[in-house]
């Protein structure tokens, strides 16, 4: 893992995340969106990339057996201690996964494909997820969009000289790669356009499904602060009535590409 990756999420920065401000939009439309593409519980889910474990822990509420893998040992012991024993957690590569093919019924990357800049690695990951796949078994795959850093510079304030330099990089190739250790400007990742998600899983083996934008138009408007509950229930339904609107995806800040493995392969 890079260095400056891991110096980021060593930060501990990701446990709270997903309860704070316009992330609260993303967290509500992905569990949306997973209630929709996963089969019904008891399935095994293994959640690959999952970070703390705020995907992990919903899903085991809701009676799936998972298991979580992450390359942050630090993400690892948050997840244990707030699995509380309804699910495990390893670390673990998403490229290289020490699990059984064709031995789980759904497979979350919920933020792996974030961090692999080469294509290569980004198919390697989405590979191993089709690999460790049953016959029929769903993979649910997020990336961060092409477009994020130029909505949330303008949101932070961000769009100096410096940040337009950074945003107009990103734009040109996708490779985003801020100047030091700025939790502001997130760390080295690879942003996706829409059919480059689609064309990616697609080449990996698997079966496309569907294509959402998860946070919609209206996510970059909203303060980085706590928000009326009304509001936040706005966004999200903006976000559901343009979710597969091919001239709207690209404005959220995450897209959720669904897929799965063929029956016969």
């Amino acid at each position: 893992m890079d260095d400056d990756i891991r110096g980021y999420y060593e930060l501990g920065l990701e446990r709270d995340r997903l309860t704070q401000g316009y992330s609260r939009v993303e967290f509500e439309r992905t569990k949306e969106l997973l209630r929709r593409a996963l089969p019904a519980p008891p399935a095994r889910v293994l959640d690959v990339g999952g970070g703390p474990g705020a995907y992990a822990a919903w899903l085991a509420g809701q009676g799936f057996d998972v298991r979580l893998v992450d390359a942050m040992p630090l993400h690892v012991e948050q997840a244990t201690e707030l699995a509380g024993g309804r699910f495990s957690a390893v670390v673990g590569d998403a490229r290289s996964l020490e699990e059984a093919e064709g031995s789980w019924d759904a497979a979350l990357l919920l933020g792996p494909l974030y961090h692999l800049l080469e294509r290569e690695e980004r198919l390697a990951a989405l590979r191993e997820a089709r690999r460790v796949l049953r016959p029929g078994g769903v993979v649910v795959a997020a990336a961060i969009s092409r477009f994020a850093s130029l909505l949330d510079g303008f949101l932070r304030g961000l769009l100096d000289e410096s940040g337009w330099a950074l945003v107009e990089s990103d734009l040109a190739h996708g490779e985003h790669r801020p100047a030091g250790r700025s939790p502001e400007l997130f760390t080295t990742a690879y942003f996706h356009r829409p059919d480059e998600l689609r064309a990616e899983v697609e080449e990996a083996g698997f079966v496309f499904d569907a294509l959402f934008g998860v946070e919609g138009p209206g996510w970059w408007s909203l303060p980085d602060v706590p928000v009326e509950e009304q509001v936040l229930e706005t966004v999200v339904r903006m976000a559901r009535a343009v979710e597969q609107e091919p001239a709207i995806i690209g404005a959220s800040a995450h897209l959720l590409v669904v897929a799965h493995r063929a029956q016969a392969g």
